[in-house]
């Protein structure tokens, strides 16, 4: 069973988002990119804190362009090939690897995701490596 780990927010101010976050909820912020978006934890699930989407980008999502909420969810799976069988199988949108996923961060490696599209081109992430929460 695939399980839930990374909820990512899309928003004009990562900082601030992540500061409110952190601060309300006693989050643990276990990075922050070049381009200011901020990754959080509370030990299980990983928040992403993330710059607008724009059109240019292929996981822009159905909310368009410069939205502020919620963008997309990303699950843990066993198997990455098996998972995009199952995906095709219900008519789930490859949305196109993203260069560079597969690097070290230090002592932390980052995570190896796919981008896919379900109905209604809701973005889902789809990892069998996961994201940081510590």
């Amino acid at each position: 069973m695939a399980k839930i780990r990374h909820i990512a927010i899309t928003t004009d101010n990562p900082a601030e988002v992540g500061a409110f976050f952190e601060e309300a909820f006693e989050m643990t912020q276990v990075r922050k990119s070049d381009n200011g978006a901020v990754f959080l934890s509370d030990g299980y699930i990983n928040l992403a804190i993330l710059n607008h989407k724009t059109n240019n980008d292929a996981d822009v999502g159905q909310n368009g362009p410069n939205y502020n909420g919620i963008h997309h969810i990303g699950f843990l799976v066993d198997d990455l090939e098996e998972a995009g069988k199952r995906l095709d199988g219900v008519k789930g949108k490859a949305l196109g690897e993203r260069d560079g996923l597969e690097v070290n961060l230090g002592d932390a490696p980052r995570n190896y995701e796919q981008k896919w599209a379900g109905p209604h081109d809701m973005v889902i992430d789809v990892s069998h490596t996961g994201w940081l929460t510590s």
